[in-house]
């Protein structure tokens, strides 16, 4: 009866995965083996420097929002843990979230205003020097996109693992004469550690996939998702295209696993 009724909730979740995820995987991954120009389209990926180009673009422009997310969320992060109540904490919590409520698009707009043609910091700039300075259109503007999109996420869940830490440990170092910094090095940040990795594997695989954004600035961009759905829109090339989504979801899909191998049941826990 135990098992009959197990089947019973298993069926359709099983139905939805294999209708709604392994078939279109399935086909997505075949449709990279079809042959163009003498050779399949993973060949071509893997031969041609435009891609290997796109994809380094693409991966160290991730890797350094993932960094400075982190080094931005953690003192926040660790802030708000530590003052649990204080005058304003509530409407500074909301404005740290914020940006949760703005899709990739408007996040680009918002770079645009800020370091566009006719952005805050053009006219600034061209006010003081004579000179605007743009942009918002290149990795730099890009790259305060990811920022922007990764803190709120990054910042809530530093905040909520170092809530768990042993202050009494902390007081104690403190009483034997620790220094801040000796406090945070050796009791803070190795309790920290599993949610820094999940936090980071977070953002690296959201900066590896953001579309949004980078369609909004991706003048002169050179990322693995502008330039899939340039192989998908602009040149018919399907094949190509569904070979770098499947290159690019391996490499995402890497890096949480190993993040999750790596800090999952601790990260959780500490969270």
């Amino acid at each position: 009866m135990q098992r009959r009724g197990w089947m019973m909730f298993a069926a359709p979740a099983a139905a939805l995965f294999v209708a709604f995820w392994l078939l279109p995987m399935v086909r997505l991954a075949a449709t990279g083996f079809a042959v163009r120009d003498g050779a399949s389209a993973y060949w071509t990926v893997v031969t041609h420097a435009q891609y290997w180009r796109s994809l380094f673009n693409t991966a160290a422009l991730s890797l350094a929002a993932t960094l400075a997310t982190l080094v931005v969320a953690l003192p926040v992060g660790r802030f708000l843990a530590a003052h649990a109540r204080f005058p304003g904490r509530g409407l500074l919590v909301g404005l740290l979230m914020f940006p949760l409520a703005f899709p990739g698009v408007v996040v680009g707009f918002l770079i645009i205003l800020l370091a566009g043609r006719q952005g805050v910091a053009s006219t600034v700039s061209r006010w003081l020097t004579g000179e605007p300075l743009v942009f918002a259109y290149g990795m730099g503007g890009l790259f305060l996109g990811y920022l922007y999109f990764s803190l709120p996420r990054t910042i809530d869940m530093l905040s909520a693992a170092a809530t768990q830490l042993d202050r009494a440990m902390l007081e104690a170092a403190a009483t034997l004469g620790a220094s801040g910094w000796r406090r945070f090095a050796d009791i803070e940040l190795p309790a920290l550690r599993p949610a820094l990795g999940a936090a980071g594997a977070m953002c690296f695989a959201t900066s590896m996939g953001a579309f949004g954004t980078v369609f909004t600035l991706g003048t002169q961009i050179d990322v693995l998702p502008v330039t899939i759905y340039n192989e998908f829109t602009n040149y018919a090339n399907i094949p190509v295209a569904a070979a770098l989504s499947i290159v690019l979801g391996v490499i995402t899909w890497a890096i949480l696993y190993l993040a999750q191998s790596l800090y999952g049941e601790r990260a959780g826990a500490a969270a």
